[in-house]
Formats: structure tokens, C-alpha cells, sequence
């Protein structure tokens, strides 16, 4: 049976299907081959905030929040995801291409230099994913990909809060180089890496002297990481996490070569459904004329009550003395202290469905959040209700 070739093309599109027999009479066709294995998913992330009080202009400064959502409906972030996983064979090679559309787009900042505007568009990550057989299998990443520190993830709803910590939003986000990682064992991997910069703006080079940046040609970024799993004969402790890493280069976003340190756990309890974290992340800004250090400290409890019922609480302190992130802040070394409570229930399929209350309080005892009639900060807490809808395909 001879099939036209503009019928095999919507086929591999997935706009048609082919007749069994048909396919069988045919050689086997190289889009159709390389398109094995592919998935496509993602998810459409929606909320609806209330900030008491007038102003917002002065918002507590964690990453993808703002004055911009306060007090309305958002669309926050649409992922779109098209993936081919390694399998299990040799020389194992696949990719991943990770796609945001929308205000969050904006705020990841990985647009390129070639780029105009931001757009609401953002390439998250856009790797090739490789396995060479050297001992246990030795799985590379080359393009762009996510930071290899952090406890929470870039994408909502992988976190158990709806808002990010402070941790999360003094960490570098995004990387274009290449990562390698081995797993030596079933309790212990590690992984390296070196890209171009901290990030997060893709194909930023450190020697771009067009930007100012004056590194010679050869600086590079680097980065490091180790995972350490408790056996599951361990009992309640089986599957813990202990994490730690280390990145270090010229962060373009702050202009100054950074050292970003971090450290996480996650262990289980023996109380079921009850698990328990703990993060601290350090940044260090190189060569500033004063304190030159921001750092954040965060717990996390989460409990499953049933299979669609699940409560979430974090308390975190940031010390800002480098102004990381209260930069354009009348105060200088801000330093806030934030507990977030999350109630998560699944009751249609696919969604995800969550009620958070947040309280950041200025632990200084000076105004840093709210705004006076000429722009000003006038509060020393910042309440914030929340409802987050996600829907995951």
C-alpha cells in the first residue's frame, strides 16, 4: 500500500492515524521513529489573590509574586512540555523542551539577547538528554536546564505551597551548558556541570563586552551537587533526601560574579502521611563595597490526611544584607520572617486545587511592605489569601 508522504507527515503530527496494514507494507519511516517515545504535557496555572489593606506597590519580594497580582484574578504561567525520556538502553539519548507562555514567562528572564521583548513567552528548558555506558550510566544534559540547587521547583505545582520562599527566589534559576550526573549506587548520586553563566538569560556569555561584561574568554560557570537516599530498609527513614550544591560565576541578572550555596532535606516520619524538610540557601555577592551575603532558612511540614486532602505549612527567615531582593527598598539589610499555610484538595481530575494564607512580617521592626500616598512602605506586615487552580495534562 503506497501512502502519500504529506499523509505520513499528519500522522507523525498526530492529526491522523494510518491503517494498521499500511504501515506494515512500508519501510519504517525516520519521523514516525524518531517521534517514538515522545510525550506531550503540561499544565495551566490560575489564581485569584486578596491583599489586605490599600497599596501593594511595596509587596513582600519573592519570586513570581509582586504588586501586578495582588488583589484580582491571574493567569500565572501556561507549561507546555514535549519530552523523550532516556530508556534503558546503552547509549540512551532523548530531549526535553519546556515552553512558558504567559506573566510568569517574564519573571524566569531566560529571554536571549536576540529577543526584543519578553512577551510573555519563556523557554524554561530546552536540553538534549544523553547516556554514555561508563560504570552505571553517566546521563548528560546539554542546552538549557534547571539549576541544580534548591528545595522547591520553578514549576508551582511541584511545591507544597502555591508562593515561593525566599530560599527559592535567591537561587539561580536556569543554566546553558552542559550537566552531567552519575548514580554510584542506589543511595548516593552526584552531579557537574559548567555553563556559560549563573543565568538566567540563555546564551549570555560572561566575555559579552556589548553588555559590559568584561571576563576573559575562557571563565566559565560551575556547578556541583550530591543526593544522598536512605535505603528503604531503613525503615520509616527509607527514601529521606539529603541534598547539597554549590554554583559559582557571573550572575548577569546582578552584574557580579555570586556563589550560591544550598543545602536541603526531606525525611519521612513515623507518622503516616507526615513528612517533614528543611532548606538553607546562601548567596554570596563578590566585591561589593559593604555586607555582601544574603541567606534564608526554611521548614516545611506537610501531612496527607487522604488521597485528595493535604495540608502544607513553611516558616522562613531571610537575612538581606546584601539586598538581593529588597534592592529598591528604602530599607537596607531587610530582614523578614514568613510562615505560609497551604490546605490542598483534589476533587475534580487533573486539578489541582489550593487555599494559601501568607504573613510576611519585617523583623527589623521598619515599614517594608504597603504603600503611603507618595509610594512609600508604611507596614511592617504583609497578609496575603490565596486560591490556586492548576490544571495538568
Amino acid at each position: 500500500m503506497k501512502i502519500n508522504k504529506w499523509t505520513v507527515a499528519l500522522a507523525a503530527a498526530g492529526l491522523i492515524s494510518l491503517p494498521v496494514a499500511g504501515l506494515a507494507e512500508e519501510k519504517p519511516n525516520q519521523v514516525l521513529t524518531a517521534l517514538q517515545g515522545t510525550s506531550i504535557s503540561g499544565y495551566v496555572d490560575t489564581s485569584a489573590q486578596w491583599n489586605p489593606g490599600t497599596g501593594n506597590l511595596n509587596s513582600p519580594m519573592y519570586k513570581f509574586g509582586g504588586p501586578s497580582k495582588a488583589d484580582g484574578f491571574n493567569l500565572n504561567v501556561v507549561q507546555l512540555r514535549i519530552e523523550k525520556p532516556l530508556d534503558e538502553s546503552e547509549w540512551a539519548a532523548g530531549y526535553r523542551f519546556d515552553l512558558w507562555f504567559g506573566p510568569d514567562a517574564n519573571t524566569l528572564g531566560t529571554t536571549s539577547l536576540e529577543s526584543e521583548s519578553s512577551s510573555d513567552l519563556a523557554i524554561r528548558q530546552a536540553y538534549v538528554a544523553l547516556r554514555a555506558p561508563i560504570g552505571n550510566g553517566l546521563d548528560f544534559k546539554v542546552g538549557v536546564f534547571d539549576s541544580v540547587v534548591g528545595y522547591e521547583s520553578v514549576e508551582d505545582p511541584a511545591n507544597p505551597n502555591h508562593t515561593r520562599s525566599y530560599g527559592h527566589s535567591i537561587e539561580p534559576q536556569t543554566h546553558t551548558g552542559v550537566l552531567t550526573t552519575y548514580r554510584f549506587c542506589n543511595w548516593f548520586s552526584a552531579s557537574a556541570g559548567v555553563a556559560n553563566t549563573v543565568g538566567p538569560s540563555i546564551n549570555v556569555k560572561a566575555h559579552d563586552s556589548s553588555l559590559g561584561n568584561d571576563k576573559a574568554e575562557s571563565y566559565k560557570t560551575y556547578m556541583g551537587s550530591v543526593a544522598l537516599t536512605a535505603p528503604e530498609d531503613w525503615g520509616f527513614l527509607g527514601g529521606s533526601t539529603l541534598y547539597a550544591g554549590v554554583v559559582n560565576g557571573f550572575n548577569d541578572g546582578a552584574d557580579e560574579n555570586t556563589t550560591s550555596w544550598y543545602t536541603g532535606l526531606t525525611m519521612n516520619t513515623g507518622v503516616k502521611g507526615l513528612k517533614v524538610g528543611a532548606a538553607f540557601d546562601y548567596l554570596n555577592i563578590h566585591n561589593l563595597s559593604g555586607d555582601d551575603n544574603a541567606w534564608a532558612a526554611g521548614a516545611y511540614v506537610s501531612y496527607q490526611a487522604t488521597d485528595k486532602l493535604s495540608f502544607h505549612v513553611r516558616g522562613e527567615w531571610l537575612d538581606d544584607d546584601a539586598n538581593a531582593l529588597y534592592s529598591d527598598s528604602a530599607v537596607n539589610h531587610a530582614k523578614v520572617l514568613a510562615v505560609t499555610g497551604t490546605v490542598q484538595y483534589d476533587l475534580w481530575a487533573n486539578v489541582l486545587s489550593r487555599l494559601e494564607v501568607r504573613w510576611d512580617h519585617s523583623a527589623s521592626g521598619e515599614q517594608l511592605f504597603g504603600e503611603n500616598g507618595s509610594g512609600e512602605p508604611d507596614l511592617i506586615n504583609a497578609w496575603m489569601v490565596a486560591a490556586n487552580i492548576i490544571y495538568k495534562f
